[in-house]
């Protein structure tokens, strides 16, 4: 068995060929989308998080309107960047979402990734500290809010309060018991997938990596969910990890569907620099019909390691057809892989 979820993006644009032309209609439709999503079977309903730029950007009110909307579907990010996050605020925030969805949260975070304008963060008022980078700070940031989260008060009261306070130091408020532990942290690499493992967060891994050994993606991803499992039993949690990856894997059972997508049936890995420094293998497109996605399916070893599967998916093509999308998956190619 395996938990199926989606990943969008949030694109919107004024094109006449978008069903998603503002951010008004991403919104709107994301939560239409859930509900769907949730009636179809569907496990999970994801969002990415980017700043400057016409996509998903202020997680909590969608995540918070999507709680209220449905009763079963798990509501998260991947990724929500620490760069631009004030830990505090954003507990607040957090523990108000998972409380209005009953608490269905699963909220990945992470450094985040190029942005769309230089140095963003700073734009929300954040620089790292003498001797940090950005990727430090988003580190930083991110333990403060692991901290905080666990529901500990750490706050000295006003001797003269405006209203009656419990007894002791203060928390943040509102909390919402469990919400420390599912947390995940999108790692691009072996190195913070450990670390993320010894702090006690499930792990997300996108289809986009560090290329840190030449050999395909799904290949250096099983490698990666191995060596943060191993850093789990180290660390000594007394629960099991989750462990999620991402793809774009559309089943190709209309002509429209051939027609959008049919390009990708040959689709493979690509390499290329991230950034100045940093080279990066980009993962393919699964693009076929149900029973072809089968077998390619069944060889990509980091699928098969993780216990939980996001559908990236082209949110400007409207609810009606990327529920047609969830729906093939879940109706034509799960079941013949034992997730359903």
């Amino acid at each position: 068995m395996k938990k199926i979820g989606f990943l969008s993006f949030g694109h919107w644009t004024p094109s006449p060929q978008s069903r998603t032309r503002t951010a008004r209609d991403f919104l709107h439709q994301s939560i239409d989308l859930a509900v769907a999503a949730e009636e179809l079977g569907v496990d999970g309903a994801y969002f990415r998080v980017h700043h400057f730029a016409r996509q998903a950007a202020s997680p909590f009110p969608l995540l918070a309107a999507i709680g209220a909307r449905t009763s079963k579907i798990e509501i998260g990010t991947g990724v929500i960047d620490m760069r631009y996050e004030n830990p505090m605020y954003m507990a607040e925030d957090a523990g108000a979402a998972d409380l209005i969805a009953d608490g269905r949260l699963q909220l990945g975070i992470s450094r985040g990734s190029p942005e769309q304008v230089i140095d963003g963060w700073r734009h929300f008022g954040y620089s790292p500290a003498e001797g940090e980078t950005d990727a430090d700070m988003a580190r930083r940031h991110a333990e403060t809010f692991l901290t905080v989260i666990e529901g500990e008060g750490f706050a000295r009261p006003n001797p003269r309060p405006m209203f009656p306070n419990p007894p002791g130091l203060l928390r943040l408020e509102p909390h919402s018991e469990g919400l420390r532990d599912r947390i995940w942290w999108g790692s691009s690499s072996n190195a913070t997938s450990v670390w993320a493992a010894k702090l006690g967060m499930n792990l997300q891994s996108s289809t986009l990596k560090d290329d840190e050994t030449g050999e395909p993606l799904h290949v250096q991803q099983r490698r990666q969910i191995e060596a943060f499992r191993e850093a789990w039993r180290e660390a000594g949690h007394p629960r099991e990890p989750r462990v999620s990856v991402s793809r774009s894997i559309f089943a190709l059972t209309t002509d429209l569907d051939r027609a959008y997508f049919g390009h990708d049936r040959n689709s493979k890995d690509q390499v290329g620099m991230i950034d100045e420094t940093t080279r990066a293998i980009f993962g393919r497109s699964y693009a076929a019909e149900p029973d072809v996605l089968v077998k390619e399916l069944a060889q990509d070893e980091a699928v098969q390691a993780a216990d939980t599967l996001l559908l990236t998916i082209p949110s400007q093509l409207g609810v009606d057809y990327n529920a047609h999308l969830l729906e093939n998956i879940l109706k034509y190619v799960a079941p013949d892989l034992g997730w359903r």
